[in-house]
């Protein structure tokens, strides 16, 4: 008896006004890589939660891609909707496919292996992100708009609190298989994790995190005593010689 399409999961990706050209070339790489997502035009950041939920419900869409972008740092929201959990990250190092010219390639709408290192069993909070990661990037077998064969694998490692994402291409040469990376990649620092869909109780908070607008101001703060100690230092040194004189 044929299989019939049971797994009715759907991801809604979409992204707040303000992302880069760059950002913007990762949502399109998303969108060929799920084949069981829904592309929507980019939000308000006023209105992120509202809209969402009622472009889910329009979409039928029961997890979320969101990438926000606040002052050229940018974020990326997985959620569960209607009822949640969701995720914060903060999203660095993008590389889109085009970017970087690999030599590998996937079939448009063929379904992925999803892989975790052994590291995602060591704590609660890395098995329910895992638990959303797979939910939101595994394409549901015998999906309409998906391939009946797997040709390429997502990977997701942890370490040191961050999370690097690849995708390589399943290449069989006579027994064995062998992965090319093919793009996009990108990493994502959990920030936190909340109970509902973008708000509610924060079920877990990232304490190592640091905002990178404080990480830039305390670097050019540090910048400006090392240059204000030079300067005086060079005074020190030039005034006695003046007073020889």
């Amino acid at each position: 008896m044929e299989e019939k399409w049971v797994n009715k999961q759907r991801t809604l990706i979409v992204c707040s006004r303000g992302v880069s050209h760059q950002e913007r070339h990762l949502i399109t790489d998303l969108i060929r890589l799920l084949p069981h997502s829904k592309k929507e035009t980019k939000l308000d950041r006023k209105t992120q939660v509202s809209t969402l939920a009622e472009l889910a419900e329009m979409h039928s869409c029961n997890n979320c891609i969101y990438l926000e972008s606040r002052k050229h740092i940018s974020f990326l929201w997985i959620a569960n909707f209607p009822s949640g959990p969701s995720a914060k990250f903060l999203l660095q190092s993008v590389h889109t496919s085009s970017e970087l010219k690999l030599s590998g390639n996937c079939l448009k709408g063929s379904r992925p292996l999803l892989s975790f290192d052994n590291s995602w069993s060591e704590k609660p909070q890395l098995q329910l992100l895992q638990h959303m990661l797979t939910q939101t990037f595994s394409t549901p077998l015998k999906h309409p708009k998906s391939m009946p064969f797997v040709d390429h694998v997502l990977s997701f490692n942890q370490a040191q609190n961050k999370i690097f994402f690849r995708n390589f291409e399943m290449i069989q040469s006579n027994s064995e298989i062998a992965l090319v990376e093919i793009g996009p990649r990108f990493t994502l620092t959990p920030i936190k994790i909340f109970e509902g869909a973008l708000t509610g109780e924060t079920l877990y908070k990232n304490e190592a995190y640091v905002n990178p607008r404080e990480q830039e101001m305390k670097y050019k703060m540090e910048v400006k005593v090392k240059r204000r100690n030079k300067k005086n230092k060079q005074k020190f040194e030039v005034g006695p010689e003046e007073s020889d004189e």
